[in-house]
């Protein structure tokens, strides 16, 4: 059975990958939504910066994470500055990490969401004397409900998955930054296979279980009457 500090590595897993996800989509929302509308011509830099977690190693980015949230670091340093702590090694660094790492597997979606709506339905809207806002929140959310929802579990699955970037910036501290992937880790160094399949099966069956409910979801709002 899965054993005490194996189930407070889970605790910590998922509160982490709820408040990632939570932030994640108030910053994504407006982000992807900004993407799909705008027509700056110098937009593919962003673009290209927001998707660099997606091929730089993980293990960098959580390096140069771990220098700017450090007490040396510009992070670090204005944290110090207003009289808290450096955030390395702390919840909040897990969160700040894991907000970077999954950016994009929250955005592209939101983005190509936002993109299919077209124009039509908003300036239809439009005409009915909405004001962008209004469009935004009665139009445009409504509309891209299935992508929203899949940025949403893949930015949860994505955070509950990651290794390199949390193990640099918050080690393995029991019961404040110790992860899943991490106790697992740990269990194969230490050659405890048992409680290493123990884990790591209940690591796969949440994640099979949270993709069959995003396909599942989406598949209903494909075949609900318009």
């Amino acid at each position: 059975m899965i054993s005490a500090g194996d189930i407070t590595a889970l605790g910590v897993t998922l509160k982490l990958a709820a408040v990632s996800t939570a932030v994640l989509l108030v910053l994504g929302i407006p982000l992807a939504w900004w993407l799909a509308r705008s027509r700056w011509r110098f937009k593919f830099l962003l673009e290209a910066l927001l998707a660099l977690p997606l091929v730089l190693p993980p293990t960098v980015l959580g390096f140069y994470l771990l220098i700017a949230l450090g007490p040396d670091g510009p992070v670090g340093a204005l944290t110090t500055a207003l009289g808290g702590s450096t955030l390395a090694f702390t919840f909040g660094g897990l969160v700040i990490g894991s907000v970077v790492y999954s950016l994009p597997f929250v955005v592209q979606p939101l983005q190509n969401a936002f993109s299919a709506i077209g124009n039509r339905p908003l300036e239809a809207a439009a005409t009915l004397r909405a004001s962008p806002l209004d469009r935004f929140f009665t139009v445009a959310l409504p509309m891209a409900r299935p992508g929203i929802i899949t940025a949403a579990v893949l930015g949860f699955a994505h955070t509950i998955g990651e290794f390199g970037v949390v193990l640099m910036i918050g080690g393995n501290i029991a019961g404040q930054t110790r992860v899943a992937s991490i106790a697992v880790y740990d269990h194969v160094e230490n050659l405890d296979y048992v409680n290493a399949h123990w884990l790591s099966a209940g690591l796969l069956v949440l994640s099979f279980v949270l993709l069959v409910v995003v396909y599942a979801m989406n598949r209903r709002v494909r075949v609900m009457p318009a």
